[in-house]
């Protein structure tokens, strides 16, 4: 049976198509009552449905993968679809209104809580040790797929923060890229300093040290973790208060009205790019897979990447978030041979080879081990850094709470209004609260 695979062109088809894919569940999966479940064969045909959000060329790495996992496991054929991040959660929650997710599903971290709380993946404990082998993966990036005492997603790979800084605008400023145990407060000495050293790009653009970073919420989790706070309790409550994201959004106060930073309004017409993207920008806060999009999008190699600044106790303390994880939908009739593709996308070495870095550094040591790191090459880069800091990475990932996609982007509303200067920090603050108490009811 030829696998097809189906892309956003029609994201009402592809959510209609994946209902009547996937329409044959209506509840948690029994091992030992489904088809081809425990006592079962490996010769019935089983058909999976498996979807994920990206680009083209993550679509060919599934495939080249799928290709051969289908070979190994001639019984199961693999139905696949992927759009774009928005949409792909569009579709997702209109299957899972109608208990009709795909049997294997690429997930992130920021809606893990959300549909666990509602019963939709399904616990994946049963088949670990079984189907499914993490020997080789680290225990507390596994922990970071456990909710409600279940075991409801496994991440593929890793990725931390870095702060990416272009070295050939540098070199045109004058201005030196910060030392590794740099500061907040030395970040902003160094954004004020490139952008006043009044340089412009060959178009006659100026050129900023960086954009605001307080305009994003990873990385007010990251600050949050530097002070001593969990960001989010086990009850899915928050462990800040208003303070908190007073203090972190008042740290660039003073750039926002010395308009220090990269503006706003040029970003957005620079979308799908970036200010530092398109050579505009000294340096950019990240997750580090991104090296290999950055280097593409602004033409130079010449990329460098340094751990987030330390805190005010002298320490990064750094987290490794899983960069996307695999979950299963607790629908599915054929849950052991969605945890047999399961792990074969997260523990076969020759997908660590098909993917390398592009989702993140591979989670399972295997995976690891089979990259082909040419040396000075985007995956080996990606890889040394996380060595690199990995004496940094003291703590684990924040879970996010339940409805973190909508709060989150509630944030980056409000942080364009606090750039416009349409809103100040208090009703930003406000505003965020209010609207963040009812997303996550």
């Amino acid at each position: 049976m030829k696998r097809h695979t189906l892309k956003a062109a029609g994201v009402a088809a592809a959510a209609a198509l994946a209902l009547a894919a996937c329409s044959g569940g209506s509840g948690e999966a029994d091992p030992e009552e489904t088809t081809g479940g425990e006592g079962g064969d490996d010769t019935t045909p089983v058909t999976l449905n498996f979807t994920w959000w990206g680009n083209d060329d993550r679509a060919a790495r599934y495939e080249e993968a799928l290709d051969l996992f289908e070979e190994q496991h001639p019984n199961i054929t693999v139905q696949t679809a992927f759009v774009d991040f928005p949409n792909y959660w569009t579709q997702r929650s209109t299957e899972a209104a109608g208990r009709a997710l795909p049997d294997v599903m690429q997930f992130d971290l920021s809606y893990l809580r959300e549909y666990t709380e509602n019963g939709h993946l399904l616990d994946l404990a049963p088949y670990v040790g079984e189907q499914i082998d993490l020997s080789g993966f680290d225990e507390s990036l596994v922990e970071s797929g456990v909710l409600e005492d279940q075991q409801v997603g496994i991440p593929t790979s890793t990725n931390t923060l870095a702060l990416f800084y272009n070295p050939n605008l540098l070199e045109q400023t004058g201005i030196e890229p910060p030392a590794e145990d740099y500061t907040w407060e030395d970040y902003n000495e160094f954004l004020a300093s490139v952008t006043e050293a009044g340089q412009t790009t060959a178009e006659g653009q100026p050129i900023f040290g960086g954009a605001d970073y307080t305009n994003t919420f990873w990385f007010f989790l990251q600050w949050l973790v530097q002070e001593g706070k969990t960001p989010f309790n086990d009850d899915g409550t928050f462990g800040f208060d208003e303070d908190d994201m007073k203090e972190f959004l008042g740290m660039a106060e003073d750039l926002r009205a010395d308009k220090a930073v990269y503006p706003v309004d040029r970003g957005i017409q620079l979308l799908p790019l970036g200010g530092f993207t398109v050579n505009e920008s000294a340096s950019e806060f990240s997750w580090d897979n991104f090296l290999a999009g950055y280097t593409a999008d602004s033409g130079t190699e010449n990329i460098e990447m340094l751990p987030v600044p330390t805190g005010s106790d002298g320490e990064k303390a750094m987290f490794f978030k899983p960069s996307m994880l695999l979950s299963a939908g607790a629908n599915t009739e054929h849950p052991e041979q969605a945890a047999t593709l399961i792990n074969f996308l997260l523990t076969d070495p020759e997908v660590g080879r098909i993917f390398g870095t592009s989702k993140g550094v591979p989670a399972d040591e295997e995976q690891r081990a089979a990259m082909e790191l040419e040396e000075g090459s985007v995956d080996a880069r990606v890889v040394a850094y996380e060595e690199a800091v990995a004496d940094h990475v003291t703590e684990p990932v924040p879970v996010p709470v339940k409805g973190f996609g909508s709060i989150e982007a509630e944030y980056k509303r409000l942080a364009e209004e606090l750039a416009y200067g349409t809103v100040t920090i208090d009703q930003f603050v406000e505003t965020w609260f209010a609207e963040a108490q009812m997303m996550t009811q």
